[in-house]
């Protein structure tokens, strides 16, 4: 078995597929139809209209966040710096031991992660 697909639901799907649309790509997803984007893993990311107007919230019951690694630190780097120029706030990053993230809320709130950690042996 494998992951096979996530459907996120958007209270407007115009600034979410625009939100997506931008990070998406740069994760290794390609746009498959409207809406959806793929990866060459075969997952794919399925924006829809929400039908119920309830926020999202971090700690209720549900999806927390959706979590990315870089492989090194340079592209994690490159990463934000090509997020921000394209017009994505890119929160502060967070350390966690010797590792780092940044966790972008979507404009719904939802979260992608996209961390780092160095290897140890």
């Amino acid at each position: 078995m494998k992951l096979d697909h996530l459907v996120l639901l958007a209270s407007n799907l115009t600034d979410s597929a625009r939100h997506y649309g931008i990070i998406l790509p740069r994760l290794g997803f390609e746009k498959s139809r409207d809406w959806v984007w793929i990866n060459a893993d075969g997952i794919a990311v399925d924006l829809r209209p929400a039908e119920d107007a309830q926020a999202y919230q971090r700690y209720a019951p549900g999806l927390n966040h959706l979590a990315f690694s870089a492989g090194s630190q340079a592209e994690f780097d490159r990463l934000l710096s090509d997020l921000s120029t394209a017009g994505i706030d890119v929160p502060t990053v967070q350390t966690f031991g010797n590792g780092m993230a940044v966790f972008i809320p979507d404009p719904d709130g939802l979260r992608i992660e996209i961390g780092w950690e160095p290897v140890t042996n």
